[in-house]
């Protein structure tokens, strides 16, 4: 499909207002033309005859724009009567056309703002909605920042081109149309000659639009690095300040927006360079005409000059769409290479989806099993390899290992954030990949190191996810995660607002925020990755306690690099180099001269 028609594919469903701010422009450009032509018998009356004067010839009659006039104007006007009558009337006429025309305007204005609001609503909603579908591997190749730019500044561009520039463009055409129309009543020959010019713009614009378009792309590239940079340094400003490196990313902040301006001002350039050379075109134009009209009412006597004068006007009406259209391919560019980018975006694959035949997910009766699992988030690059181990339904399994050995990435295989390379992950001897995808994660409650809260209460954030949240069950899960007395300390209780990322609670608190959400979805499967391993120590006791009451019941994985927090499983895998080296109870492990003992002599030393 090619990216103009899959660009007026988000018309579709505003096609009635389209259709009407359509006919409205139609309207529009047939009263803007008709009420010019209208000063011709104006003129005609006032100067009774030539308007030029001197010994012209005058024009044989009746002819075409007589004609024209008699079969319009004068249905409602005498144009033969007392010449102040005739005068007073046209006057009258003129400000109903253009009060009539004006009121068509308001009426094209609202209803191309209808369409224009309605398809950006729905190109943001296509592209956030398809976002959400993506995989953790798409997030992991793009940066935030990117992501940011693709549904804020490319989506505003292609809105600019779908709505504003399509509609102005349609009105242009309309109104171009319209003065023709009277332009070749009055004079063929003349309105030929209005036309030499045109031949001329199709040689400058080839060039100039192909440089248009790499740089416009350069420019949103270069818009997506510094929203990236903005939304790493907000997301990390208190690193930034613990680390005084306020010059630092004011110096690398500077660069970027530095590359913006050269890179802006490059296009902006050659953007510049459309209206002076139509500007110079529309006056050759201009000139032309001039001479040619002269000539037709001095010399030749085919015209007489209330017709001329008319024309001239007209041709002033009709260099205004001209100059627009002629811009027009220089100034839909940046809206065709954000639809690029945008297209590109939506093209990406949701390589994670459920099965046709896919079943709901009931819960663990037997128990989940690795099965020789394989993971590669780059080919060639090995994660995980030959992962095989088996975690019995209501245990607690331990993953525990040096740094950056896959131990997290275990975790999202079970939650199908990744799909395994090879091998498969079984939970009662089915397939995870057999199950609906919703179903599976919403049995599924994980409390990570990092914790999110969102700028929503503490309620809500409790109950994120749930369509329904009862005070009573909101208030439970969080006197089970031991949360409830310092959430009824916040000024408005569940109703206080936690701040973006939860900034106005400690890390303990966020933790038992966290915890409390896993007790409200009540999941079978449980996964606490490194959920202490940032608190102090008064903090990670409580945190502790709070797990201790989520476990029972439930089959578990910790992940933890603190082992005093998993010496009480039932099962410890020990990973390194993606591979599983030792397994086993805490006393079993510390019995073998293995990597488990050595870990833990070091952390105890």
């Amino acid at each position: 499909m090619s990216i103009w028609r899959r660009i007026l594919a988000y018309l579709g469903p505003h096609r009635v207002t389209f259709a009407l701010a359509a006919l409205a422009s139609a309207l529009y450009a047939a009263l803007d033309a008709f009420s010019i032509v209208v000063l011709i018998p104006f003129l005609e009356t006032v100067f009774g005859g030539s308007a030029v004067g001197g010994d012209a010839p005058v024009a044989a009659a009746p002819d075409r724009i007589d004609q024209a006039l008699e079969f319009t104007v004068g249905r409602f006007l005498d144009l033969e009567g007392e010449p102040q009558a005739v005068v007073g009337g046209i006057i009258v006429f003129i400000l109903v056309l253009v009060a009539l025309k004006n009121v068509v305007e308001f009426a094209r204005a609202y209803l191309a703002a209808r369409v224009e609001q309605g398809v950006t609503r729905d190109l943001r909603n296509r592209v956030y909605g398809h976002l959400l579908g993506l995989d953790l591997a798409f997030f992991g190749r793009l940066r935030t920042g990117q992501i940011v730019s693709r549904l804020t500044h490319d989506v505003e561009q292609l809105r600019t081109l779908v709505t504003a520039e399509l509609i102005k463009s349609l009105s242009s055409v309309l109104v171009f149309a319209a003065t023709l129309y009277w332009m070749l009543v009055v004079s063929v020959h003349l309105t030929a000659a209005a036309f030499v010019v045109v031949p001329l713009t199709m040689v400058i614009w080839g060039p100039l639009i192909r440089r248009l378009k790499r740089g416009d792309r350069a420019v949103l590239e270069t818009a997506g690095e510094v929203n990236a940079h903005i939304q790493e340094t907000v997301s990390g400003i208190r690193m930034v300040k613990s680390a005084s490196a306020e010059g630092l990313e004011r110096k690398r902040f500077l660069r970027l927006t530095n590359d913006y301006r050269r890179t802006f001002l490059r296009t902006v350039r050659l953007r510049a360079l459309a209206g002076p050379i139509t500007e110079v075109l529309v006056a050759l134009g201009t000139a032309v005409l001039l001479w040619y009209g002269a000539r037709m009412v001095v010399l030749e006597g085919s015209l007489t000059g209330e017709e001329f004068i008319g024309f001239i006007f007209l041709s002033t009406k009709l260099y205004q769409p001209v100059k627009y259209l002629s811009k027009l391919p220089t100034l839909i560019q940046p809206g065709l290479v954000g639809a690029e980018r945008i297209f590109e975006f939506l093209d990406a694959p949701a390589g994670i989806r459920d099965r046709v035949d896919a079943k709901p997910f009931t819960g663990v009766r037997d128990g989940i099993r690795y099965r020789d699992v394989c993971l590669e988030y780059r080919e060639g690059e090995p994660v995980l390899r030959g992962l095989d181990f088996f975690a019995p339904a209501g245990r607690v399994v331990a993953i525990v290992g040096p740094s950056g050995v896959g131990k997290t990435s275990i975790a999202d295989l079970l939650g199908r954030f990744y799909e395994p390379t090879a091998g498969a992950i079984e939970i009662d001897g089915t397939d995870i990949r057999d199950f609906r995808l919703a179903s599976l994660r919403g049995a599924m409650g994980v409390v990570a190191q990092d914790t999110v809260l969102f700028h929503d209460t503490v309620g809500a954030n409790i109950a994120y996810g749930s369509d329904e949240a009862p005070p009573d069950r909101v208030e439970a899960a969080a006197r089970a995660a031991l949360a409830h007395d310092f959430v009824m300390k916040l000024p408005e209780g569940y109703h206080t607002v936690v701040g973006e990322r939860g900034t106005t609670l400690s890390g303990g608190q966020r933790q038992r925020i966290a915890i409390a959400r896993a007790v409200f979805r009540d999941p079978p499967i449980l996964v606490f990755d490194e959920a202490t391993s940032a608190l102090d120590s008064e903090s990670e006791w409580l945190v502790q306690e709070a797990m201790k009451r989520l476990l029972i019941g439930r089959t578990v994985f910790v992940i933890a690099h603190r082992l005093s927090t998993i010496r009480r499983a039932d099962l410890i895998v020990v990973v390194d180099g993606g591979r599983i080296v030792q397994r086993g109870t805490h006393d079993q492990l510390m019995e073998e001269a293995g990597l488990y003992r050595r870990l833990r002599e070091l952390q105890f030393r």
